[in-house]
């Protein structure tokens, strides 16, 4: 018998897998994957760069249209739909994190519900669930060909090149393609991968996003017209691994099949509990156990802050102006942890960050890169040591935070999240709507019931109850 192509054996996969394949702890974890993305994508839904993409994307029209999170009259076509939710939900940079690196949920969740609206059939919630799992699946995959992956990027930002696979691949699941349908989905997809890391820090870095979601959907609607690309595209050289040069393909089995098991039941996701860069959350816990151990601080009495980071220089900003350069910025979290003992969606502001006091402090942080300070997620530590005028030094190292794959945030701790995330943006039943039908997604006959929650808005809220008022007094 001929030995399938590497590209073949996805394609194959992709098809054959079916929902008797999830295991409980894939289910449970792709689950929370899933609750975190919508919190986080709901409260980016009030952002600047969603609110000038939505504006965009409003000006095209279709015959299909499918639902904007975070907003109760607002549809746009599927592909802009993918889009504009793929943007919210890494808008703040507070999406779950993988290793290796990437974000994973946001591209296939913002793709599957979009699509979910339009696809024929209806699919429900376990049809939901098994196409994320995927996406998600596919991701883990490819980044597994290549040791450069696992470190802190330093080219193209991840979810650019394997998001749009794994939106790709989980679009193709939710249609229904054939397995030769699937392998083309991936080999189109292929055409919009890569985004240069130059644009983190900007409100581009969302985008990728997006985009990923956007174009993966349509290459799995090409696909399904007939467009055929490359059969080989995750094979060759000059295919998929131009984007990684220790690159080294193998053929994708089926989970529980041949010693291989789900790459999500092997790997957990990283959830933060910051709307920054994965990276920051090593010195704000670092720099708040170091606070911690200075009663009644004075900002004016600290002569130095030290930060002791791994290598990456997208993440060293000393003295950021944007909200988005804030993100990115060691010595920013550091010092917003420093003087108000946290970090939160506020410490973004401009008000904020334009703060005298912390643009003193800003000046006087000095960073150091240890050798023994790993550029990777896995390996790499916090050090931030803060001294004063009189002579005195305290230090505190994190090596793993809380939310960290190796410290799981309690499930608790994040149905907390999600739901100040949400209700923010959304009433009550809404969120609490939401965080339900995620729970017990698997007994949903129609997965688009959660799209119903996802617009219950405040403002919707209010609009009635003004209706019912003006009502009355006629």
């Amino acid at each position: 018998m001929m030995r399938k192509g590497v590209t073949e054996s996805f394609g194959a996969a992709i098809q054959a897998l079916g929902a008797g394949q999830l295991t409980d702890g894939v289910i449970r974890r792709s689950k929370r994957m899933m609750l975190d993305t919508l919190g986080v994508g709901l409260l980016g839904s009030r952002t600047d760069v969603f609110d000038k993409v939505l504006k965009y994307s409003r000006s095209f029209q279709s015959e299909e249209n499918s639902s904007v999170w975070g907003k109760s009259d607002t549809t746009v076509p599927p592909h802009f739909a993918a889009f504009v939710n793929g943007v919210a939900v890494h808008s703040m940079d507070f999406d779950d994190t993988w290793y290796p690196a990437t974000h994973p949920s946001g591209a296939v969740l913002a793709a599957l519900l979009a699509l979910a609206e339009v696809a024929p059939g209806r699919p429900s919630g376990v049809d939901l669930l098994l196409a994320f799992n995927v996406g998600i699946e596919v991701q883990g995959r490819l980044l597994r060909f290549s040791r450069e992956a696992f470190n802190i990027p330093k080219r193209f930002h991840p979810p650019s090149v394997v998001g749009v696979m794994g939106s790709a691949a989980a679009s193709a699941k939710l249609l229904g393609l054939s397995s030769e349908q699937c392998a083309n989905a991936l080999a189109i997809a292929a055409c919009s991968a890569g985004a240069p890391l130059a644009n983190a820090a900007t409100q581009t870095k969302p985008l990728h996003m997006g985009y990923a979601a956007q174009r993966g959907l349509e290459a799995a609607r090409l696909a399904q017209t007939g467009v055929q690309g490359n059969q080989s595209i995750l094979d060759a050289e000059h295919g998929f691994g131009v984007y990684y040069e220790d690159y080294e393909p193998s053929a994708m089995t089926l989970p529980g099949v041949g010693g291989s098991g789900w790459v999500l039941e092997e790997q957990d996701v990283a959830f933060k509990r910051v709307p920054a860069h994965l990276g920051m959350h090593w010195v704000v816990d670092a720099a708040l156990t170091a606070r911690a151990k200075i009663p009644n601080l004075d900002a004016g009495q600290i002569k130095r802050v030290t930060l002791r980071v791994p290598p990456s220089k997208y993440i060293d900003c000393p003295f950021p102006t944007t909200e988005h350069q804030a993100r990115h910025s060691f010595q920013f979290n550091a010092c917003s942890a420093i003087l108000d003992a946290g970090v939160s969606v506020g410490s973004f502001a401009t008000p904020q960050r334009e703060r005298s006091d912390l643009k003193e402090l800003l000046a006087k942080v000095e960073v150091h890169v240890p050798g023994d300070n790993h550029a990777s997620f896995d390996k790499m530590y916090g050090e931030v040591v803060i001294e004063s005028h009189r002579g005195e030094s305290v230090s505190a190292r994190c090596d793993t935070f809380y939310g960290h794959w190796r410290k799981p945030l309690r499930q608790e701790d994040l149905v907390d999240k999600f739901m100040s995330n949400a209700s923010s943006v959304l009433s009550s039943e809404g969120a609490e709507g939401a965080l339900d039908t995620v729970g017990n997604l698997e007994t949903e006959a129609e997965c688009t019931q959660l799209l119903s929650y996802l617009t219950m808005t405040t403002e919707q809220r209010h609009r009635k109850c003004d209706s019912g008022a003006l009502s009355q007094s006629v």
